[in-house]
């Protein structure tokens, strides 16, 4: 709604833009043509005035001419010529015509008749010279056809040459009255245009001040407003794009999802009534679903059992608008038992119209697998309880060895250094100093063996860091001190610096299973590099043995259970299991091993 009002607002501004030009613009063509019509009008006077002055001027002349041409008739010819009459009778018409145009008007010469006072009482002042040049000219050409004498035209002839003189003079008047008329046309002409011009700047500056410079404004904001509009169209053009191309993808995705189900889910659509509207594809195979069967309903589709098709059309009627979710036992054509995981969903297509969506899991193997272990369960809760006792065994046998081997490395280890130790002492000669000190710095070593030894064995026993700092110290010490003892190189990294403290027993079983895997990869596994990894969450510690070692086939140690390999792996599980944790073995033959312990703290 705000959007078409603001193009209604910006319609009607336009409008009234245009509007404003056209006024402006019809001004301007009325200012201009009114000003060429004053110029060519008062051009046209101009032209008029001089013509008007060149005959006055003329006029002159002509008289001038007449008076002469008497004059040579009348002196200097002995006889008059027919000619020369007759050019004084033409010069003498032209003349007489010319004056009355000047004094009367004429249409043909473009003379006004109007005129003003002053030359309305200059052509009253000279008519009756004219008059009488006129009058004398036309005695005397009148004398010359008669004949008559020299005396009779001398009189005429004087008059004349009088009368030219006036008139020359009051022509003189006529054209100085012409002319300063012509002169004031001029001047008047001039002022108008001043007037005109004036009058255009005044009109272009209020256009300029009241159209022109408020309608600039109302441009700019509106080139601001399209710049802007244009903008949002980019933008919405881009936004668009990006629909439809995110369209064209949801189409792609709705046909792979639809392509997934057809082939992956064991659905069907099915109306309130029972009949089926669409089948999956991999449900219609499983059930030998056919276009030729499509008039049957759900019920009879899915089972050949009486009782299990009234179960389900009684499912359908009851629960079509709550929905269903259970397992049910079906017999399909072949007599194949069948279990499923059934959801019943009630979709609603339109108002009042709505439909069941029936998603069906294929369990019948997982009901196999779950006899199957039951089975098992019964069948190894025997076994389970002999093996806890070889466990118990094997576990006093361990520690029977553990005790011995101890008692071993003592005797065989420290008690034989500890003789040679006696002995060495024994045998020094402090007269011979030379082999004193190779002696002494023997024994040094010697000692130091001892101390090592000593060390050795009672770290197997019970370290001291992890009674003081904890399983991250006590993990540390360990690798270095095997990879001392052993020369491997065996690395420990805390990588989520876990510093807590945990219960004792927590971190002694930690502690065992970590120096047993490593000890499983330095005997048995023959690897140059093992890597220890600790790192925890809020809910979980993680310790990861990695191994470069030769590596094992799990399967294959997982059923050799009375070999030394099996009961390792199955004291680790056993231990682990004690603290609630969960142990994962990863190994490839040649590759390397992975053992995984997760504990809870």
């Amino acid at each position: 709604m705000k959007k078409s009002n603001q193009e209604a607002a910006d319609k009607i501004t336009f409008k009234n833009l245009r509007r404003l030009y056209f006024f402006a613009l019809w001004t301007i063509a009325i200012t201009i043509i009114l000003s060429q019509v004053l110029v060519q009008y008062n051009l046209k006077q101009q032209l008029s005035d001089s013509k008007i002055i060149n005959i006055s001027g003329k006029q002159r002349m002509l008289s001038q001419k007449i008076v002469k041409e008497v004059l040579i008739l009348h002196y200097v010819s002995d006889t008059a010529s027919t000619r020369q009459i007759l050019h004084l009778k033409r010069v003498l018409e032209l003349w007489k015509t010319t004056q009355n145009a000047l004094k009367n008007g004429s249409d043909s010469l473009a003379f006004p008749k109007e005129k003003s006072e002053t030359l309305r009482k200059l052509y009253a002042d000279i008519n009756p010279i004219f008059n009488s040049i006129s009058k004398d000219t036309d005695s005397f050409l009148l004398n010359l056809k008669d004949k008559q004498t020299l005396a009779d035209n001398q009189k005429l002839v004087q008059s004349i040459l009088k009368s030219e003189g006036i008139f020359l003079s009051k022509m003189n008047q006529i054209v100085s009255q012409y002319d300063l008329e012509a002169h004031e046309k001029v001047t008047e002409q001039r002022k108008t245009e001043y007037w005109i011009f004036a009058f255009t700047l005044f009109v272009l500056l209020m256009e300029f001040f009241f159209i022109f410079r408020p309608t600039n404004k109302k441009i700019e904001k509106l080139i601001a407003k399209l710049l802007s509009s244009e903008k949002k169209a980019l933008k919405l053009a881009y936004d668009t794009e990006i629909i439809s191309e995110i369209k064209e993808n949801s189409v792609k995705e709705l046909k792979s999802l639809n392509y997934a189900m057809e082939n992956t889910l064991l659905y069907c659509r099915i109306a309130p009534d029972g009949s089926i509207i669409h089948i999956g594809e991999k449900f219609a195979k499983l059930l030998n679903y056919t276009k030729f069967s499509s008039h049957k309903t759900f019920s009879h589709v899915l089972t050949t059992e009486e009782k299990e098709q009234l179960n389900i059309d009684r499912l359908i009627s009851e629960k079509q608008r709550s929905g269903w979710q259970g397992e049910i036992n079906i017999i399909n054509k072949e007599g194949q038992n069948i279990w499923l995981d059934l959801s019943m969903v009630p979709v609603t297509i339109k108002k009042e119209e709505s439909e069941l969506l029936i998603i069906c899991f294929n369990i019948t193997e997982r009901k196999k697998a779950q006899r199957e272990v039951e089975r098992l369960n019964i069948e190894n809760s025997t076994e389970k309880i002999n093996q806890q006792k070889i466990i118990s065994s094997k576990i006093v046998e361990n520690q029977e060895n553990e005790q011995n081997r101890i008692a071993k490395e003592i005797h065989d280890g420290i008690g034989q250094m500890l003789t040679g130790l006696k002995f060495s002492l024994e045998s020094i000669n402090l007269e011979d100093k030379e082999k004193s000190a190779q002696k002494i710095d023997y024994l040094k070593k010697l000692s130091l063996d001892i101390i090592k030894g000593v060390r050795t064995a009672t770290f197997n026993l019970m370290p001291p860091e992890l009674s003081d700092h904890g399983i991250v110290s006590s993990l540390s010490k360990l690798t270095q001190e095997l990879s001392k003892l052993t020369g491997k190189e065996i690395l420990f990294y805390n990588k989520t610096d876990f510093d807590q403290r945990l219960d004792s027993l927590i971190e002694i079983n930690i502690y065992r299973l970590t120096q047993e895997a490593i000890n499983n990869a330095i005997k048995y596994a023959e690897s140059s590099h093992i890597i220890v990894q600790l790192s925890h969450s809020q809910t979980l510690l993680s310790v990861i043995v990695d191994d470069n070692g030769k590596g094992f086939d799990i399967s294959v140690v997982d059923k050799k259970r009375n070999s030394q390999s099996g009961m390792g792996l199955l004291f680790m599980k056993e231990r682990v299991q004690y603290i609630n944790g969960r142990v994962f073995i990863k190994s490839i033959p040649g590759e390397g091993t992975r053992i995984t312990f997760n504990i809870p703290i």
